[in-house]
């Protein structure tokens, strides 16, 4: 089977089309970035994006992505051909400005969540984003912290906008 993670072709055995998106992105193909948290996709951990949609990973077949293009984490940051980076996305700029990560095991679902959640609503207000990001769980409590950097990153993708890819 042929899957599309981050713009690059994987082909991986599809002898079980039923294993879960999860286990070969981290174990078989070394995306380390998405975590496992539940097992039953309520924390949100486990979130990366197909066809720009957040979906939780540890419950989606490997069938249900069958030629749809997986976005993880690792695809976020600007990267040259050696794989070194040159850029970090501005979702990743802003959760470091605003220091959310403590932990950092819901960081990678978080991050995924809100881009997906500001591809749809580009100008949130608090309230939004609040109910938004509110099916991701974060075991530290940084929810302010989380939504004072989706927050920013509408801002900084807004300026990146108006001012053609610079912000």
């Amino acid at each position: 089977m042929q899957l599309t993670i981050n713009g690059q072709a994987y082909t991986v055995d599809d002898g079980d089309p039923n294993r879960l998106l999860l286990y070969v992105i981290r174990d078989e193909l070394g995306l380390t970035g998405t975590k496992f948290g539940c097992g039953a996709g309520i924390c949100g951990s486990c979130t990366l994006l197909v066809d720009g949609q957040a979906t939780r990973s540890c419950i989606t077949p490997l069938s249900a992505v069958a030629g749809r293009e997986i976005r993880t984490l690792e695809g976020l940051a600007e990267t040259d051909a050696q794989g070194n980076v040159i850029a970090l996305h501005p979702i990743q700029q802003a959760f470091i400005q605003h220091q959310v990560p403590q932990c950092s095991w819901c960081m990678n679902g978080q991050m995924m969540t809100a881009l997906a959640f500001l591809a749809q609503n580009p100008h949130p207000t608090e309230e939004e984003v609040v109910e938004a990001m509110s099916r991701n769980y974060c075991r530290c409590g940084c929810y302010v912290r989380i939504k004072t950097a989706v927050l920013a990153t509408a801002e900084m993708l807004a300026t990146q906008d108006a001012t053609g890819g610079a912000a």
